[in-house]
């Protein structure tokens, strides 16, 4: 029996872009075909901030800088917390791994939320709400 617990993270970014958000639409078998934030499950050694910039550098081709923690959503006790965080783009271009994700779009918020069946969870939609009203 081991003596360590195995605790899983998640870390992504919630990045605006001329009144558009940007999700990728996901390849893995347990979410193929639907979108969600660059996002990524954090390694060891690594922060969750530093996951969160290297996720979305991986997912989209944006170098990006955090700008300020939106929250943390979980949805039960058997999945992974998700911490999201407001980044801005600071270099790159778009650029997506074609075997780990399908798209990456921008979308508006209106469309995020007449597309809730091809979200990934509720914790998209919400994300951007909060970061919203954050603004306001």
């Amino acid at each position: 029996m081991s003596d360590h617990i195995k605790w899983e993270v998640v870390a992504g970014v919630v990045i605006k872009k001329d009144d558009k958000y940007l999700l990728v639409q996901e390849i893995g078998p347990r979410a193929r075909g639907l979108w969600n934030w660059p996002s990524g499950r954090v390694e060891q050694g690594d922060t969750i901030e530093e996951t969160a910039v290297k996720e979305a550098k991986e997912e989209t081709g944006y170098d990006v800088k955090l700008i300020r923690k939106i929250g943390i959503f979980q949805i039960d006790i058997n999945t992974p917390p998700k911490h999201s965080y407001e980044a801005e783009i600071v270099g790159g271009e778009l650029d997506y791994p074609k075997n780990e994700i399908m798209n990456a779009k921008w979308f508006t918020l209106v469309e995020i939320k007449n597309m809730k069946d091809k979200l990934r969870g509720e914790w998209i939609t919400g994300a951007i709400e909060i970061l919203e009203k954050m603004n306001d």
